[in-house]
């Protein structure tokens, strides 16, 4: 709480009274009920986490984070980039390429998840939270950070415990994670979590049009409506599970929704009080030297390479007891906990779920590991909220539930790793099917018989329709064929056709594919100089088959006149000729 009255008074609170009262009044206006977990960490009872993210820190480990919170008075926004501003208008000004890119991210969460109704203000509140928005906006023309910004080493002392899952790649340290960037994303959420905001072929955490449309996606996963004040409370506590972290977010959400401003890149103001004491006031917090000897040649701009010695670590005294191991360390292997068959038809869900069970050298199970559920290879089947990767803590039994799969439109088997986060143990890998979609039955909309003459055409095009035990059957695979008879698939050479693209002679169709309403309709058909009967055989994938009678007959001629004439005859005359 310190860190709160320091913060309010040096923005100019009238008194350290005015200053609790605010922060007791939005304790009790915004904060669900207050429980202690197993860890002895805060969360929220009347808001349930929607997965172990939650639990496990989220995007940030339970990174520390700054407390300060707005003034108590109302932005007013500035009318001009670069124009002297008190320190309020500075607090409610935002660096120019920072806004720029939490505008950016909305609008493409506003495109790709629009039920989300995510506002970009939301990301400038944690964006605050996090970094001070940048170090008060110290980035380059591109959005990329001038300096890392990097939180402390996840090691367990006064933090999570959370050993190195990048080798060092984005934070440069090899022995733990730290949180990285300006919306401070752990590597391995940023593994799965990381997008390209830029379009520069890059997912960099660094960059501020990556971390923000990140970030973004981050929030908006597992269908969260974040218009809806539980939802919203909900992923805020994803990104760290911690209630003065979600009152403080919510309290710079309202402010900025008051009116902010753009300010020039670097002019920010950068916060001064943080969750774990520090001053925050370092651009950079350097990682320490790796517990290696050698890593080899250090890598430009990445901390922590070089052949820096191994330290020495103090003596131990009986006075000073060993850490005791945490439950990641206790695992041993990873084994299947009885996961039944996965199949399901494409674009539809998987009805079983994929659960795995960490257990000891000696099989007992262990409890809160965290273990990563990885969709592979090339396929369009996700977790529900369309993510390939999913983070559950185990539960008491030692079991952690991956969530629901959905299935893509790309059929064939699909391949899921589960394996223990901050721990090199085996993995078990699972394999999901996605079958084709199918239909048991075909109809014709109409009942028009299908006629044309010689070298002429059909005057309807056949239109069928699929369903599937009763149902629609959309987007079902079919296939069209004249064939010679109904009980052979041999392909007529003369008779009705289909045109191609060229205009050419056609009389198979294949990729044909049933609309949402699971309608076919066939392209037109045409008829050479041969007449006859001839058919024209549908089927779909799962089986249905359907056949229409195609006739082709010269056009009926009217029957010749029979009606007698009714001119007037000539007659010979018999009259005399006169003599001579």
């Amino acid at each position: 709480m310190a860190a709160y009255f320091g913060s309010r008074l040096r923005k100019g609170a009238a008194t350290t009274a005015v200053a609790a009262a605010a922060v007791a009044a939005l304790s009790a206006s915004q904060a669900p009920g207050v429980t202690v977990d197993d860890s002895g960490r805060q969360t929220t009872g009347a808001q349930p986490a929607a997965d172990a993210s939650s639990a496990d820190g989220g995007a940030t480990g339970n990174s520390p984070y700054y407390t300060d919170l707005p003034p108590l008075k109302s932005p007013s926004p500035a009318p001009t980039i670069g124009s002297p501003a008190s320190q309020t208008e500075a607090e409610a000004g935002i660096p120019a390429t920072v806004l720029d890119a939490y505008k950016k991210a909305e609008a493409a969460l506003r495109e790709a998840k629009p039920d989300c109704n995510l506002p970009w203000q939301l990301l400038a509140a944690i964006g605050n939270v996090e970094s001070g928005q940048a170090r008060g906006g110290r980035v380059d023309a591109d959005g990329t950070t001038i300096s890392r910004i990097l939180g402390p080493q996840l090691d367990g002392n006064g933090f999570a415990l959370i050993q190195d899952t990048d080798n060092g790649a984005y934070d440069g340290n090899s022995s733990y994670d730290q949180a990285v960037g300006p919306m401070q994303f752990i590597p391995s959420t940023w593994e799965w979590a990381g997008r390209d905001g830029n379009d520069d072929g890059k997912k960099d955490p660094n960059n501020v049009y990556d971390a923000a449309l990140a970030a973004g996606h981050y929030l908006c996963r597992y269908d969260w409506d974040l218009s809806s004040q539980g939802d919203l409370d909900r992923a805020i506590l994803s990104y760290n599970n911690s209630t003065e972290y979600l009152n403080t977010v919510l309290s710079w959400l309202e402010y900025y929704r008051k009116g902010t401003h753009e300010i020039p890149d670097g002019t920010g103001t950068i916060p001064s009080g943080r969750s774990d004491g520090d001053t925050g006031t370092s651009p950079e917090t350097t990682p320490p030297a790796p517990h290696t000897p050698d890593r080899g040649p250090s890598r430009p701009g990445k901390p922590g390479g070089g052949t820096s010695p191994k330290p020495t670590p103090p003596p131990s005294t009986p006075d000073q007891p060993s850490t005791p191991p945490t439950p990641t360390d206790t695992v041993d292997h990873l084994e299947d906990a009885g996961t039944a068959k996965l199949t399901a038809t494409a674009g539809e869900a998987f009805t079983q779920k994929i659960s795995t069970r960490a257990e000891t050298k000696a099989g007992k199970t262990v409890a809160k590991v965290r273990v990563r559920f990885t969709i592979t290879g090339d396929t369009d089947t996700t977790f529900e909220g369309g993510e390939s990767v999913a983070t559950i803590a185990t539960n008491s039994s030692g079991v952690a539930v991956a969530p629901a799969l959905q299935a893509g439109e790309k059929t064939g088997d699909v391949t899921v790793r589960a394996a223990v986060v901050g721990r090199t143990v085996s993995p078990v890998l699972y394999t999901a099917t996605v079958t084709e979609r199918v239909a048991d039955a075909l109809a014709r909309t109409t009942d028009t018989a299908q006629t044309a003459t010689p070298s002429g055409e059909f005057a309807d095009q056949v239109e069928v329709k699929a369903t599937y035990k009763g149902a629609v059957a959309d987007k079902v695979a079919a296939t069209a064929t004249l064939v010679t008879s109904a009980d052979e698939a041999t392909v007529i050479e003369k008779g009705p056709y289909f045109k191609d693209a060229d205009g050419k002679t056609v009389r198979t169709l294949t990729g044909l594919v049933t609309d949402e309403n699971g309608l076919l309709k066939l392209p037109k058909l045409y008829a050479d100089d041969t007449t006859g009967t001839f058919l024209l055989r549908v089927t779909t994938a799962g089986g249905a088959t359907l056949t229409v009678e195609l006739t082709v007959a010269a056009a009926e001629t009217p029957p010749a006149d029979t009606t007698p004439s009714t001119s007037p005859s000539t007659t010979p005359s018999t009259s005399p000729s006169p003599s001579a």
